[in-house]
């Protein structure tokens, strides 16, 4: 059996499988890493943005020696047939910083790692640009983890924004270690009206997510198994 570490942004997005872990904190190139630990598997969520992913990833390796890490959490829709809620497990994951790509076997479509949340306007041109399926903002931090050190990597994304969603600009609130300020952020949202339907949409949203997210990962059926190391092409 392998050990896995599910590399997560938000505690929210796997809240269901913290229930049943065992917390634990340890350090790691001066920094304070939460991590649950749950049978052969741990997770840790790191933070939002590819270098709180990479980040996290890099302390999971050190202190577990993981055979696998495995990114999963929220995703937006980059096509207009990807609902909220669906499961999406690519086998080709884009990194938009540098158009490198990492291939994963037995997934299904393309998902694409960009450094900002994309607006409807913007998953629109990314769509046409990348032909890929679906975006978030870690996975192939994660993956070059995983390539640097040898090791297997797999991706399980849950769509909690649709295509047609119009993502509000988070980027204000989300500071150099990947952490969202909720408290900052509902004040902002509370002193601007037009926002009160789409932020209530988006937060009907996530809730859906991750609740799909959880009972899918909560399935021992669904843990991956330890494919090839990733593969850049």
């Amino acid at each position: 059996m392998s050990r896995i570490a599910i590399i997560a942004a938000l505690e929210r997005e796997v809240s269901i499988l913290i229930r049943r872990s065992r917390r634990v904190e340890h350090n790691h190139s001066g920094r304070s890493f939460i991590f649950y630990e749950i049978g052969d598997s741990i997770l840790v969520a790191g933070g939002i943005g590819p270098e709180a992913a990479r980040r996290a990833a890099e302390a999971a390796v050190a202190i577990y020696h993981v055979d696998l890490l495995h990114s999963v959490g929220f995703a937006g829709a980059l096509q207009a047939g990807m609902r909220v809620g669906d499961i999406f497990t690519p086998s080709l994951v884009i990194d938009c910083r540098d158009g490198s790509r990492i291939s994963i076997e037995g997934g299904k479509g393309t998902l694409l790692t960009c450094t900002h949340v994309a607006g409807a306007q913007q998953k629109a041109k990314l769509a046409q640009a990348y032909t890929a399926q679906a975006i978030d903002m870690e996975a192939a931090a994660v993956a070059a983890a995983a390539r640097a050190h040898g090791i297997a990597f797999h991706a399980t994304k849950v769509i909690s924004d649709g295509f047609e969603f119009d993502m509000p600009d988070l980027s204000p609130f989300i500071d150099v270690q990947g952490r969202f300020g909720n408290a900052r952020f509902v004040l902002y949202a509370a002193l601007r009206p037009w926002l009160w339907l789409r932020m209530a949409e988006l937060a009907r949203n996530s809730g859906k997510a991750a609740k799909v997210l959880g009972e899918y990962l909560n399935d021992p059926r669904h843990l991956p198994n330890t494919p090839i190391e990733a593969k850049t092409i």
